[in-house]
């Protein structure tokens, strides 16, 4: 298996543990502040890993100095801050269920058509793995009985789908332009929280100063969020944007094994079957070897 579908699994894996986190600490309160908080800490994470390095030893500046990459990275910042209220609204509107297989499951496919547009054909294999996930993650839904589905729900998790999708390219558009990782992160989130900051800056401060939320907004900007897009990131640099988003949909799988582990929720034979479908599907997209191409998406 490539080494780069190893790390964006992992990642994966780690957003997979949000909501069994948001359940164990019994949150009922706004998603949109609590999406700020994650995007905060995680910037704050990033800034404090470059600031370690010695940002005079980061070769950053020179990428930054065309207009096209810092348009990128003005892109890239609102793609991850539209990522949050699309999803926590579709999700609302919807459920967890359906919500979070339509903005994860959809990622794939929008950035499938990414690719097209950009003169890039994914293989048949890649096609077919990808089908064969979402089929399985439908029926990991249908075996816990979690199908409601909300038009104005499906349409936001739609929007958060192709949110995902387009920062998923440009962050690799940034990489092969030669700046490093952590800087596309720390850029990319610092942007994002400001924007998120700057919409609702009351109940977002307000939020983030009650002590009883720091712990889970820890959790989830540090190991929920800062370190899975350190090893994302890092999976990027050889493997597709395409490709990628189709290992993401180990996140869903992780919540669902969560969910039957932990939160008590029921096994069913259907469950187990779409589970079974999932990891065929992840297995085939992971162990898939073929060139990438530097100007590849």
């Amino acid at each position: 298996m490539p080494y780069g579908a190893v790390l964006v699994m992992a990642a994966a894996v780690l957003w997979g543990t949000t909501g069994t986190a948001q359940a164990v600490a019994s949150y009922d309160g706004s998603p949109l502040p609590l999406g700020s908080a994650r995007l905060v800490v995680a910037g704050l994470v990033f800034a404090g890993i470059l600031a370690a390095r010695g940002a005079r030893k980061v070769p950053w500046r020179a990428a930054l100095t065309s207009r096209r990459t810092v348009a990128v990275v003005l892109l890239g910042a609102a793609c991850v801050a539209a990522y949050q209220p699309a999803f926590f609204h579709g999700v609302q509107r919807t459920g967890v269920g359906v919500g979070t297989l339509t903005a994860i499951g959809s990622a794939p496919v929008f950035a499938g058509l990414g690719a097209l547009l950009a003169g890039h054909r994914p293989g048949r294999l890649w096609w077919l793995s990808t089908a064969t996930v979402l089929v399985g993650l439908g029926l990991l839904l249908r075996g816990g009985g979690a199908l409601h589905v909300d038009l104005a729900g499906v349409l936001a998790c739609l929007v958060a789908g192709a949110a995902y999708a387009a920062y998923t390219a440009t962050s690799r558009w940034l990489l092969l332009a030669g700046v490093p990782p952590t800087t596309v992160l720390a850029f990319l989130f610092a942007g994002g929280a400001a924007l998120l900051l700057v919409s609702s800056p009351a109940a977002n401060i307000a939020w983030l100063t009650r002590p009883d939320n720091l712990w889970l907004a820890l959790y989830l900007g540090v190991v929920a969020t800062a370190l899975p897009y350190l090893l994302w990131v890092a999976g990027l640099a050889s493997v597709r944007t395409s490709t990628a988003a189709t290992l993401s949909l180990t996140e869903p799988l992780t919540a669902a094994l969560l969910g039957w582990l932990l939160l008590d929720e029921p096994v069913t034979s259907t469950g187990l079957a779409g589970a079974g479908l999932v990891i065929a599907g992840l297995a085939a997209t992971a162990v898939r070897r073929s060139p990438v191409p530097a100007s590849s998406p």
